[in-house]
């Protein structure tokens, strides 16, 4: 299988010096991408992380969520399993100042407006032609829930169309280790005990490759 997997927190820039960010270290998106490399699979990996690119992956290096938009549509007809791990920002500053932004004694406003929904995307453009063969790509994402974790987990697979979804929680941020929730439509939701990511990322890919 080819798969498509994302990593990071992406950055939005403010000025040529400052961006928002969050706290995603890109640990889970390696850790499949190290998986799928050791089940044998090609992986192109997308990342916004500085962790260091595993060897053996076709590696695309971004920053914005833009950025990351782009790079997906470029390989997602290549591909037969996308899996977004990366944490996406949900806005983006209107305008960059091409200059730093000077400090004053003023208050700072910075109007944001919404990033493209990468997920939404893949859902609605699985069923068009790959290259490797016929048939939908496999699309997964993650759920990275403070509250009603199930629920919004369940929302998120329904409403982007997606083929399975991770829900996990936020004590998994930039953890070695994680506890995760794992529901394909139409299925009963399946529980992975508290492990190392390492561990995690094999359990999901092989669910990956019964696709």
């Amino acid at each position: 299988m080819h798969f498509l997997i994302t990593a990071g927190g992406t950055r939005e820039y403010i000025d040529p010096v400052r961006f928002i960010s969050n706290a995603s270290s890109g640990k889970m998106g390696y850790a499949l991408t190290r998986a799928a490399i050791r089940a044998g699979h090609r992986v192109t990996l997308i990342s916004a992380s500085d962790l260091q690119p595993p060897v053996g992956v076709e590696f695309v290096g971004v920053d914005s969520a833009a950025q990351m938009f782009a790079a997906v549509k470029k390989f997602f007809s290549k591909c037969d399993c996308l899996i977004m791990a990366a944490a996406v920002a949900d806005y983006t500053p209107v305008r960059k100042s091409k200059v730093k932004i000077k400090k004053s004694d003023e208050n700072l406003i910075i109007k944001l407006k919404p990033t493209a929904d990468i997920l939404t995307w893949a859902g609605k453009h699985k069923y068009e032609r790959r290259v490797t063969s016929n048939g939908p790509r496999f699309v997964i994402g993650f759920a990275l829930e403070g509250k009603n974790v199930r629920a919004e987990a369940a929302k998120k697979l329904k409403e982007k169309n997606l083929d399975m979804i991770i829900a996990n929680t936020l004590d998994s941020i930039g953890s070695d280790e994680t506890t995760v929730q794992v529901k394909l439509p139409g299925s009963k939701w399946l529980g992975l005990p508290r492990s190392n990511k390492a561990k995690i990322a094999e359990e999901i890919i092989s669910l990956a490759e019964k696709f």
